[in-house]
């Protein structure tokens, strides 16, 4: 490492160069990176809804179908719309009533299962749109776009593409006041904990570069998810600009071992500076590949995306950020101003003397904080929590209520069933509760159809690949309970007649995203909660502290997970699964921080308590520090989004930070005072220390 530091600071300004150059080939990547707005997709393609998805992109071509609701526009008028979107790059084909009977004959002639599903009582049409691609690819994406342009401003689209391409419309309009205000406020936390004014926009060109590069690189992965890209840049700037701090602290302290001779004290200072942020790196990096674990491989991408990002960031703290830092070594050194963030003297005394009370609070808080954080109700619905100014809202919306549509299910059956015994199936689907409408083939056969209905027309949408595809619209929400048993219901009936049968649609894919998820969150837990442990009982050599730091963070986790059960919010699913493991993963260095401390200061031969009150004064403006820029980078997003799901999320990362740096400055050293005797006989090398009776004053500590 010392050759490797030298080398760094000799060729500093050819590294910086090189650097700068690497952005050209990381931004080229970014753009090329495709963005994957449907969350659905990221469910394994083993469960049956994505079976039966494939089945309808493979053989009926509905890999992708939104719906268009036309108001107000005669039946001529909607065929020349049809016509103009038909022609748009990306739509495979558009359906409505003239692919089945003439428009010059009345619509009263079209049996009443179709008649019911394209006209609504309130002079309104809707025809289907399916496309050539998956549902958020780029294709489909811009081909939703210009159907928008094309259409006239009383139609809207409802559908999962629709959505897609509404988030994509939001997420570029936003992305960069996300990233400006994170920016400005972390700067701003930056500038109260550091004495130097310009110091903190030099940290902020420095950690340009692996957030940079960390968007470049994702080009490896073919795509990421809006969550990520929405996510990725404010994470990686709240967990790794401690690692500048570090830096700089450790270069202002050996220039003063080193006075005129700044290489030697860089190059010492990275060395320092390598093995501390390394340390800290591993935690983090841990707890974002813990989200691999899930089934639902969102997690990998969310997971991978922010590991690599961490590791960037070790990466350019130590290479690229000294040549930046030397550079402005005039600047840092000559705008200097007040600490704002400063040690608290009276605090340590405080906690000490009132250790008791915090403990008994923390005892009897933390079975309540888990059950109140096990009871937080989540939502899994897509559409019900976006902004209802998104125009695929206003279309979805409107297909409930003029048309029953809310859901639709797509239901296959072997083309080998009989066609007496889909005519049962369907008519008893129309007995389910919720159910709607039954749009099939043989619905369309045998007495009361008109001569004038070509029912091959719809045999060849209803009829592919060796299936039978029932349409099912459904009255009821997806992910609710009702549209779960309306689900099994018509599970149970179709499996009667053939025990191949699948369902697909977006009620399905939603239902098993439940149960995915419900499963991935025992998992995340445990891996993240396992993998940490671990690395704790490595770092010192330990099995009491894994558990008592490893505790500490929990308990934060579950006020913070357990509050919107008090308050009655409903938080987005993702939310509970990656929430606590970003938390756990990312905080628990703050408490690895100040048990080193504490076992530094006992080493010293001091007393126990007055140990503890040295390691919370000489570490508290570090935790404040880093906790507060994490806020700053997260409660930004929460503040401007538009999506329930961004503004929940960095919501609970803003204030699990804030609860997670409160734990650690009261309930860790309470507990570590507690347990001294049960750290002492299961650690290595633990430094005995003597407990001294009585109160204890803040004078004491030193």
């Amino acid at each position: 490492m010392e050759k490797l530091s030298r080398f760094i600071v000799k060729f500093r300004n050819q590294i910086l160069i090189l650097a700068i150059i690497l952005l050209i080939p990381s931004i080229f990547g970014y753009l090329n990176t495709r963005v994957n707005y449907d969350l659905l997709s990221y469910l394994p393609s083993d469960v049956e809804s994505m079976q039966a998805q494939k089945i309808l992109g493979d053989d009926f071509d509905l890999a992708s179908v939104d719906e268009l609701v036309v108001n107000g526009m005669k039946d001529r008028d909607v065929v020349k719309l049809k016509n103009e979107i038909k022609k748009i790059d990306g739509v495979k084909k558009v359906y409505w009533r003239d692919d089945v009977l003439d428009i010059t004959i009345p619509k009263e002639a079209i049996p009443d299962s179709l008649q019911k599903m394209l006209y609504s009582d309130k002079g309104s049409t809707m025809m289907i749109i399916t496309f050539d691609e998956g549902t958020s690819s780029t294709r489909t994406m811009n081909a939703i776009a210009n159907i928008k342009k094309v259409a006239d401003k009383d139609c809207f689209l409802g559908g999962m593409s629709a959505m897609s391409e509404d988030i994509k419309e939001d997420l570029d309009h936003s992305m960069p006041i996300y990233s400006a205000v994170a920016v400005v406020l972390v700067l701003c936390v930056l500038w109260l904990g550091l004495e130097s004014n310009f110091a903190p926009f030099v940290f902020m060109l420095g950690i340009a570069f692996p957030i940079v590069y960390n968007f470049g690189t994702n080009i490896i992965f073919g795509e990421i998810s809006y969550i990520t890209k929405a996510l990725a840049m404010v994470l990686q700037l709240a967990v790794t600009m401690d690692y500048s701090i570090f830096l700089l602290h450790r270069y202002q302290e050996e220039k003063l071992r080193h006075p005129g001779d700044n290489e030697e004290a860089m190059s010492k200072a990275i060395q320092a500076t390598f093995v501390s942020i390394s340390s800290s790196s591993i935690t983090t990096i841990a707890g974002f590949m813990a989200l691999c674990a899930m089934r639902l491989t969102l997690g990998r991408d969310i997971g991978l995306v922010m590991a690599k990002g961490v590791i960037l960031g070790v990466i350019s703290t130590i290479v690229v950020l000294p040549s930046l830092l030397m550079i402005f070594d005039k600047q840092i050194e000559k705008k200097k101003h007040k600490v704002l963030i400063r040690p608290m003297v009276k605090l340590p005394a405080w906690i000490i003397n009132h250790h008791k009370a915090i403990l008994a609070v923390f005892f009897l808080s933390f079975a309540p904080m888990v059950y109140a954080q096990a009871h937080t109700q989540s939502y899994y619905d897509l559409v019900a929590n976006m902004p209802q100014s998104f125009k695929s809202v206003i279309g979805t919306n409107q297909l409930k209520k003029d048309f029953d549509m809310t859901t639709t299910h797509f239901v296959l059956v072997d083309d080998s069933v009989k066609t007496r015994d889909v005519q049962k199936i369907c008519k008893q689907i129309k007995k389910v509760d919720g159910v709607t409408n039954v749009l099939a083939y043989e619905e369309f056969v045998g007495p009361g159809v008109p001569s004038s209905f070509e029912p091959q027309a719809v045999k060849d949408i209803l009829n592919n690949g060796g299936k039978r595809l029932l349409i099912v619209n459904s009255d009821y929400r997806p992910a609710t309970s009702k549209q779960t048993t309306q689900l099994n219901a018509i599970d149970t009936i179709i499996h009667k007649y053939d025990k191949k049968a699948v369902i697909g649609g977006e009620g399905k894919l939603e239902d098993d995203l439940i149960n995915i998820t419900n499963i991935d969150f025992q998992m995340v837990n445990i891996v993240s909660i396992i993998l940490i442990f671990v690395i704790i009982v490595f770092t010192f050599k330990s099995f009491a502290l894994p558990i008592i730091l490893v505790a500490t963070i929990e308990y934060a986790i579950n006020i913070n997970m357990g509050i919107p059960y008090f308050t009655g919010t409903v938080l987005p699913f993702i939310a509970g699964i990656v929430i606590g493991t970003i938390q756990l993963g990312a905080t628990v260095d703050y408490a690895i921080l100040m048990t080193s401390r504490f076992r530094e200061e006992l080493s010293k031969g001091k007393h126990v308590k007055h140990a503890i009150g040295s390691s919370i004064k000489h570490t508290c403006t570090s935790i404040l520090t880093s906790g507060l820029s994490f806020f700053a980078a997260c409660i930004g997003v929460s503040i401007f989004a538009k999506m329930d799901l961004l503004r929940s999320m960095c919501l609970l990362l803003a204030r699990g930070a804030l609860i997670s740096v409160v734990c650690i400055l009261f309930v860790l050293p309470s507990l570590l005072l507690l347990c001294h005797k049960f750290i002492e006989k299961t650690t290595k090398g633990w430094p005995v220390g003597q407990v001294e009776e009585g109160r204890i004053s803040s004078e004491d500590e030193e």
